[in-house]
């Protein structure tokens, strides 16, 4: 089967998926519709694994409808384009299996929703990785979204999840209101919406204040889906509320998506002389990816909703992918394209973890669990080499992402691999901390802040039909599995070196331009080095090793009442007082992230 047909394929698979899992799940018993969907998204991990490996560094395109380019809508795959949707696939299977004996089994005309909408979601981010036009990648980002709001929502009964399920839609469609105003500004100036014509036209002209502005209103829609702060007050309380099969694809892949979305958009379509300079879009980006990083972190380490933790960790991370992206390099490139692929396995597998502790306990607290997890523990073994591979602990890809990134980001900046050290040791220690605690009781039970109200995860609702019943092995099988294949993202350089040809070709936008329009290729700038290094190894053990004592510290030693009162520990309590959960609060942010990201940009313009 040739590219050109392996490309729609991507797309059609998941949505025919969806269209006869909301058909038969009328006729269909519970085993039928999971049957039916894990056959679809199987089939969708072999296309796209065919398409990722027949890419070979080179630029894969499909005219829909028989339309040409210029005229109609075009698919565009490249190792790394591809290579993401594979991974969205993947996730998507490991999903669907682990949520075979997951929920409630209901009967009738429900029996198909919950994989149908997983499905959707699945097209959604596979379109969103695979179009080579800006408006069907927001067709198809709004898409993923509005299956992501139903999914967030999906137990209906309870309000909590509904509250998260509207928060959600409003601050992203309300990103999305400016993206779409974007793409109406630069429509209105170039007369183009396919991503190599729009920019071969705004390379032909001068950069000004409508550039900067329809830049920005467009990255608002990526950054609120990536949750970069101060774009991210969303993600938390989605993650919080949302069912755990959920959480495993929007922390695994949906605001990784986000991150891609921002690279391919800067580099296909304003990264040429008309568009945003390189220094500006290196210095205001690297500044959001620091803020992100180190705020994430510091919330990460605040939590004891296991789940809110998790949310936060993935906040923290998405600052490092944008640090790396903002490099504008293709050693920036490949190691963020490592690192998205293995954190987003990782992260699916913590959260699946989670999930098997709402079974068992119907709590998510990383308190009230302490000492109960003793008899889970394989669970507990999987949780601390998930808490580990966040670290950047080698060989896992994680490791190997961050130690990609670090070389390249020390390059420019000497001190910026410290700050990639940092934030992955303080995200795998939060994660390591609860580990400890919950599977092992280590130290004594955590008191709780005076004077503080907390999300503490206790009195959830358990996901399944009875908790007494006996662990359903795909609960533990299907985190085993993708943390494996994240140590092996590490371990095999072969995957490595592909996405390295990947970031060569992902950063040749002339090249793009003529892959698209005339289908003729050019050969790709110099293809970077992606292996291990002994400074990465190194630096791996370091965040690790920092990431093991902080956690051996926090979980044998009380924090004293006195020290509540000192400036950090008042400062800490502002930022968490920000979280608040309102929806007013969270619109406010945005607002005030979109007008000094304006700023920032038009001022080194």
């Amino acid at each position: 089967m040739t590219d050109a047909a392996l490309l729609p394929l991507a797309v059609a698979v998941p949505l025919l998926g969806a269209a006869l899992l909301a058909l038969a799940g009328r006729f269909l018993p519970r085993t039928g519709c999971d049957i039916l969907a894990t056959g679809c998204a199987g089939a969708e991990v072999v296309c796209l694994a065919l398409l990722w490996t027949r890419s070979d560094g080179r630029l894969a395109t499909a005219d829909l409808g028989g339309w040409p380019a210029r005229l109609g809508i075009v698919l565009a795959a490249d190792p790394i384009g591809a290579g993401l949707a594979l991974l969205v696939a993947v996730l998507v299977l490991a999903v669907v299996v682990y949520a075979w004996r997951y929920f409630e089994e209901p009967t009738g005309e429900h029996a198909g929703a919950f994989p149908a909408l997983i499905l959707l979601f699945e097209a959604g981010m596979a379109g969103f990785a695979l179009t080579g036009d800006l408006f069907n990648a927001f067709v198809f980002f709004e898409l993923m979204g509005a299956a992501a709001y139903a999914l967030t929502g999906y137990h209906i009964e309870d309000p909590r999840p509904l509250h998260g399920a509207l928060t959600f839609g409003i601050v992203t469609s309300f990103a999305a209101y400016c993206s779409l105003l974007g793409i109406g500004l630069l429509y209105a100036r170039t007369g183009e919406l396919n991503l190599a014509r729009l920019g071969r036209q705004l390379a032909s002209q001068h950069t000004d204040l409508l550039t900067t502005v329809a830049f920005v209103l467009i990255a608002t829609a990526l950054l609120v889906k990536a949750a970069a702060v101060p774009f991210h007050f969303w993600l938390p309380d989605a993650h919080a509320v949302a069912p755990t099969p959920v959480c495993m694809l929007m922390s695994g892949a949906m605001v990784e998506l986000g991150v891609y979305g921002i690279a391919r958009v800067y580099w296909t379509v304003f990264s040429g002389p008309g568009g945003i300079p390189h220094h500006a879009f290196r210095t205001t980006f690297t500044a959001l990816g620091l803020l992100t990083a180190l705020i994430g972190a510091l919330m990460c380490w605040q939590q004891r909703h296991l789940k809110r933790l998790l949310a936060f960790s993935t906040v923290s991370h998405v600052g490092l992918f944008l640090i790396s992206v903002a490099l504008l390099t293709p050693d920036g490139v490949v190691g963020t394209a490592v690192y998205v692929a293995a954190h987003g396995l990782v992260k699916a597998a913590l959260f699946a973890l989670s999930g098997v502790l709402l079974d068992r306990y119907g709590s998510v607290d990383e308190h009230g669990l302490h000492g109960r997890g003793r008899d889970q523990r394989t669970v507990g073994v999987l949780f601390l080499a998930g808490a580990l591979a966040l670290a950047g602990l080698p060989p896992f890809g994680t490791g190997l992402g961050k130690a990609l990134s670090e070389d390249a980001a020390g390059h420019w900046q000497p001190w910026l691999p410290a700050v990639f050290v940092a934030a992955s040791a303080v995200t795998g220690a939060a994660v390591l901390r609860a580990a400890l605690r919950i599977f092992w009781g280590a130290g004594p039970v955590p008191r709780s802040r005076p004077g503080e109200e907390e999300t503490t995860g206790e009195g959830e609702e358990p996901e399944i039909r009875s908790p007494r019943r006996t662990l359903p092995p795909t609960m533990t099988v299907v985190p085993a599995a993708l943390l494996a294949l994240a140590a092996l993202i590490g371990a095999l350089p072969a995957v490595a070196a592909a996405l390295a040809q990947g970031a060569a070709v992902f950063t040749d936008p002339a090249g793009y331009t003529a892959a698209l329009l005339t289908h003729t290729g050019t050969p790709p700038g110099p293809v970077p080095t992606a292996d291990w290094t002994a400074t990465g190894v190194l630096l791996g053990l370091l965040s690790a090793g920092i990431a093991v004592a902080l956690a051996g510290t926090a979980v044998h030693r009380g924090i004293p009442a006195r020290r509540s009162q000192r400036p950090a520990a008042r400062a800490v309590r502002a930022l968490r007082r920000q979280h608040s959960g309102h929806l007013g609060d969270y619109l406010a942010w945005l607002a005030l992230g979109v007008a000094v990201l304006c700023v920032a940009i038009a001022a080194q313009s």
